[in-house]
């Protein structure tokens, strides 16, 4: 399959006051996804912090304890998320999870699942300085490329987007399909990840796609204020639009956010296309530096 439609959420940060609302929420949420007709939903970085709220003003006001309260309900936020899958018949993207690793490390783990369960997952490699020095999230230190039924993907983990190389590894595995979950806090942090995707999408003339927290929630210091656009990138080539982007949402609303993707337009686009930036991208290390 080359084309297949996609929904990539503006997601709002929620309030919950037992586990029964959080699981009617993102129910909702893929059904009305899946009833439009989306193959592949795609949610943010960190949406899952809105469980912290199930664990009161406590829990979830401290950084350390509300990532250390959510792993209890870890096993069965994957299994909702799988059953969903399943019941859909879709790819689901989840929003990234503080996971614990064995003593007391913690990695932002974005995990994809299917129609069969968990595919596989991605942990987020470089980390802010948030992440670094206030909450003491880890890195990964695996950059995957993941084969499904609708092509190979790559899943960068919002500031991910910002270091080439990781994009070109995976592009040269195959990878036509990049999936950004992100979470800023500034219009000024939206677009700097949303710069690293356009150049990702420009230098290997691949499709890129944003999914974002937005709104606020004042209750939670991890993730208080959420600025972004969901938007889904491309090649700036024929075909494709003049400047590289072929859906966004507004700047306010929570919701999907759809686009249909073709692969084969890829393929294309590497081979016919007025410039080609994926082919040439090896010419540069030949090129001699400043004397």
């Amino acid at each position: 399959m080359s084309a297949f439609k996609l929904a990539a959420a503006q997601y709002d940060i929620g309030f919950f006051s037992a586990w029964e609302d959080f699981a009617n929420k993102l129910t909702n949420w893929v059904a009305e996804a899946t009833q439009q007709g989306a193959e592949l939903l795609v949610f943010p970085e960190y949406g899952s912090m809105e469980l912290a709220s199930l664990f009161g003003e406590e829990v979830c006001s401290d950084l350390q304890r509300q990532i250390h309260a959510m792993q209890t309900l870890l096993p069965k936020w994957l299994d909702l998320h799988a059953a969903l899958a399943k019941c859909h018949n879709v790819m689901i993207l989840a929003s990234s999870f503080p996971t614990l690793q064995g003593g007391n490390c913690f990695v932002n783990r974005a995990n994809l699942f299917g129609p069969e369960g968990l595919i596989d997952f991605q942990d987020k490699l470089m980390m802010t300085r948030f992440e670094n020095e206030q909450w003491h999230i880890s890195s990964g230190d695996q950059i995957k490329v993941i084969d499904t039924d609708l092509g190979r993907l790559g899943i960068h983990i919002c500031y991910d987007s910002e270091f080439p190389m990781i994009a070109r590894q995976q592009v040269a595995a195959g990878a036509d399909l990049l999936l950004v979950p992100s979470c800023t806090d500034t219009q000024a942090g939206f677009h700097r990840v949303r710069i690293g995707c356009q150049a990702r999408a420009l230098e290997n003339q691949c499709y890129v796609v944003q999914s974002p927290t937005i709104g606020n929630a004042s209750w939670s210091e991890a993730v208080d204020v959420n600025m972004g656009r969901a938007s889904v990138y491309t090649p700036v080539d024929y075909g494709f639009p003049d400047n590289g982007i072929l859906v966004q949402g507004g700047n306010a609303d929570a919701g999907w956010v759809f686009a249909t993707l073709d692969l084969a337009e890829i393929a294309s686009i590497r081979q016919h296309g007025q410039v080609f930036n994926h082919r040439d991208w090896p010419k540069q290390f030949a090129l001699r530096g400043p004397m």
